[in-house]
């Protein structure tokens, strides 16, 4: 049984093959010529040379697999680069499920919470609460691509969509979502953003993809989220953790909106969108609290401690020199 990985450099990705190579499974990784090699070395893992964009590489890299894990994607919270969060997310989901249907292969989508509507701090969304987030080029195209995998299930794709929420862990070279965790810990910020996040650890995330590989329901979803808490009461877990500073308020609202359209107009005169712009401010005010009932109940989906995610991912920074 040989699985095919792809996005297996990234944080999720990265640990999926190491799951799975734990278990004692066959890994196949579809991996860019221009990745960063360390999150693969020493690792037993088949890697192919492609990229989403080369539907040709796609092909060959299902050949002989019985099941896919799809965990790569454009990644960007902004107003840009829509025709590249297109080609990649869209059209880079479309051929690489084409390409497992026509082998017969087994298929797991990875989504974000990010395609699924908003909820409150009272109330977390679940994957039939409707409405949706703001049409950034990564919110609109993570949900074409799950409508593209609706679609090849049924022209008979054995797929699976899950939607995890905000992952820390180890093994986040780029790094990602621990990127939030590192800056809190060397700048100090007196204010938080006023929304809140799902923490989830990764590790659980890559279990909680396995079993919807085993045990998920053709056409199904399912939301891989973890503890819903605001973003100042995580930003001072993680100052606690990292021996940061933690902010004393939550940010307002002008000063926040101020900032991105700050960032905007950056974008538009250098070319280059800077992380703080008016789409990630507004997805900052928004509540990403989620349910994962549906996760736990039909593929026994758990998510460990808060403060052991924090600690062990702070730990993971510091051992690779991060810190």
């Amino acid at each position: 049984m040989t699985i095919l990985v792809t996005g297996a450099t990234g944080l999720l990705g990265n640990n999926v093959v190491r799951l799975l190579g734990q278990r004692g499974l066959a890994v196949r990784a579809l991996v860019r010529k221009s990745a960063d090699p360390r999150p693969l070395e020493g690792l037993d893992v088949d890697v192919v040379p492609g990229d989403l964009r080369d539907h040709a590489s796609l092909e060959r890299s299902c050949q002989g697999v019985s099941a896919v894990v799809h965990a790569a994607a454009f990644v960007a919270i902004g107003r840009t680069q829509r025709d590249l969060a297109e080609s990649i997310n869209v059209e880079g989901t479309r051929a690489l499920a084409d390409a497992a249907r026509d082998v017969g292969a087994k298929m797991v989508h990875v989504s974000s919470v990010d395609a699924l509507a908003p909820a409150t701090p009272q109330r977390p969304a679940d994957e039939t609460t409707a409405g949706s987030k703001p049409a950034c080029p990564y919110v609109v195209t993570k949900r074409s691509a799950e409508a593209v995998i609706r679609k090849a299930v049924e022209s008979g794709l054995e797929g699976t969509i899950v939607n995890p929420a905000f992952m820390l862990g180890p093994w986040d070279w780029k790094p990602s979502s621990g990127r939030m965790l590192l800056e809190v810990a060397r700048r100090f910020s007196p204010a938080a953003p006023r929304g809140g996040v799902s923490l989830c650890d990764v590790r659980d995330v890559a279990a909680g993809c396995l079993a919807a590989l085993e045990r998920g329901q053709p056409g199904r979803q399912y939301i891989l989220a973890g503890h819903n808490m605001s973003y100042f009461s995580a930003w001072r877990l993680f100052a606690e953790v990292s021996s940061g500073r933690p902010p004393w308020m939550q940010a307002r609202p002008p000063l926040t909106t101020l900032a991105g359209w700050c960032g905007d107009w950056v974008a538009r005169f250098t070319g280059k969108e800077p992380d703080v712009n008016s789409a990630s401010v507004r997805m900052a005010h928004l509540w990403h609290h989620y349910s994962s009932r549906r996760a736990a109940d039909e593929l026994g989906y758990h998510c460990r401690a808060a403060r052991e995610t924090v600690a062990d991912a702070w730990q993971w920074f510091t051992e690779q020199g991060y810190v």
